[in-house]
């Protein structure tokens, strides 16, 4: 098969590189437009560009895939396939419709939870135990395609958004093989998807990384490692915005207002709506981020609260 990859960010190398490493035919990868990064804002190609460019395979980066120009580009490919992960562009149904197979997509999560933007950091917001990643033809819908394969993995207690999208993007070239074995055996079984069950996961806002210290210990652990690596999850303490990294619910139980710090067991205790937490790593502005006990060693906490 002639296979079109489109990706952009790192969750999408590792179906690549399994792609080329069991030797499929990929006659074309489409990526976004190289982006300002850095602090001299120089242009830099994505991580499936940098990946395509070191296997010599072409690489297409329209700005949009509406223009009939960028679209009789694609068509002239005479893709059997096209595989999209994270891409980050609409596919209009002309595109949808060129490759002779249509278009799969690698979706981090169980469809039909979490259709949308952000399903890693939701799942672990809403305090999901299973996420996964599900294999789909795409339609014209948002996530509704029909349902090719479906992997799962185990949310722990302290899995952070970063470890659960280095753990999907892994499971995800693994399903995505085997897809492709099925495809070649013609033993393929869509299954619709559910409407009725379907969760939206929204995009980050970064307002909402603002801890409510009335919320429980199990609900405010899942905010930190949900957003967890971005846009992190802070509260202010004496107007200074303090940075929360890594917390764990206490086994101990606290009468003290919520928000209010203590230390056990030379860690740092703050009290909630329901429950205590324990802060593990914590930055404040301008530092580096650093340990629960190295924090206390340099901060008398008495009578102080988070807020």
């Amino acid at each position: 098969m002639k296979i079109i990859f489109a990706g952009t960010p790192a969750f999408s190398v590792a179906p690549l590189n399994a792609l080329i490493t069991a030797g499929y035919s990929i006659c074309a990868v489409y990526t976004q437009p190289d982006r300002p990064a850095g602090r001299g804002r120089k242009l830099k190609a994505s991580p499936v560009k940098a990946c395509a460019l070191s296997h010599d395979i072409p690489v297409y980066q329209p700005a949009s895939l509406k223009s009939p120009e960028s679209q009789q580009t694609l068509q002239a490919l005479n893709a059997d396939l096209m595989v999209v992960v994270a891409y980050g562009l609409i596919l209009p149904t002309a595109v949808l419709a060129a490759p002779t197979q249509g278009c799969l997509n690698i979706h981090a999560s169980l469809l039909p939870r979490w259709r949308g933007a952000a399903p890693i950091q939701r799942a672990i917001l809403a305090g999901d135990n299973t996420s996964g990643v599900t294999i789909m033809q795409m339609d014209e819908g948002l996530d509704t395609g029909d349902m090719l394969l479906k992997s799962t993995c185990d949310i722990g207690p302290d899995m952070t958004a970063d470890m659960l999208h280095d753990a999907l993007s892994t499971l995800g070239a693994e399903a995505l093989l085997e897809v492709m074995k099925q495809i070649e055996n013609a033993t393929l079984c869509p299954e619709k998807q559910h409407d009725a069950d379907t969760t939206y996961a929204k995009k980050l806002d970064k307002k909402e990384a603002l801890i409510d210290w009335q919320q429980s210990a199990q609900q405010i652990r899942c905010l930190v490692n949900a957003f967890n690596p971005w846009p992190v999850a802070h509260t202010t303490l004496a107007d200074k915005i303090v940075r929360i990294w890594s917390a764990t619910v206490a086994t101990q139980n606290t009468d003290a207002a919520p928000g209010t710090l203590s230390v056990f067991e030379k860690q740092l205790q703050v009290a909630t709506g329901d429950g205590a937490l324990l802060i593990q790593r914590l930055q404040l502005p301008g530092r580096k981020p650093i340990s629960s006990q190295d924090f206390l060693n340099g901060h008398d906490i008495a009578g102080q609260c988070f807020i």
